[in-house]
């Protein structure tokens, strides 16, 4: 069974993050929405508040296929500077796991450099990094790193993280069942 983290603080892009855990369970994933502020009740950027499955700092990472950072405001912030994320984001890297973030979050992978040489999807004005071929598209896959664009391509950037860690077949089905065109 594929299980991946969706890492949510203050301020999160609401339709990106529960977009994604929505499309990815359905899809059989496993997905828990990880809060790091400390409490498992988080509010986003459009004052929704959401109760998160568990605590950064109670989550066993390396059992995890992939990790997602939505973005949003202060949401994008709050994830740049709490420390153990970049730690955690560079670790999925590393490995070959899924790493994916969309809106303004790929702006922190571009920062650490993990985009250098790739195309990638940033929502525009927060584009960061050197040699990172920002492309004006709602997805990009580059390998295991995927982006998106920002909250009008959540459901297609979630099933690029579908298609990923369950197939092209199952993306379809679940596309399919959302009556997407």
């Amino acid at each position: 069974m594929k299980k991946i983290g969706i890492l949510l603080a203050e301020g999160f892009e609401e339709v990106e993050a529960l977009t994604a855990a929505d499309i990815c369970r359905r899809a059989g994933i496993i997905t828990g929405l990880i809060s790091i502020t400390g409490s498992k009740t988080v509010t986003g950027a459009h004052k929704i508040t959401v109760q998160a499955d568990e605590l950064f700092e109670n989550i066993v990472f390396e059992g995890l296929d992939g990790i997602v950072l939505p973005g949003g405001m202060p949401g994008t912030e709050n994830l740049r500077v709490y420390p153990g994320v970049k730690e955690k984001v560079r670790m999925f890297y590393d490995s070959g796991r899924l790493t994916a973030a969309i809106c303004a979050a790929p702006g922190i992978f571009g920062e650490m450099g993990i985009l250098k040489g790739r195309d990638a999807a940033v929502y525009p004005g927060c584009e960061a990094g050197e040699d990172v071929n920002w492309l004006d598209r709602s997805t990009v896959v580059s390998g295991h790193v995927i982006t998106g664009r920002g909250p009008g391509a959540a459901a297609c950037f979630a099933l690029e993280l579908v298609k990923f860690l369950m197939g092209e077949e199952k993306a379809e089905e679940i596309k399919d069942s959302f009556m997407m065109p």
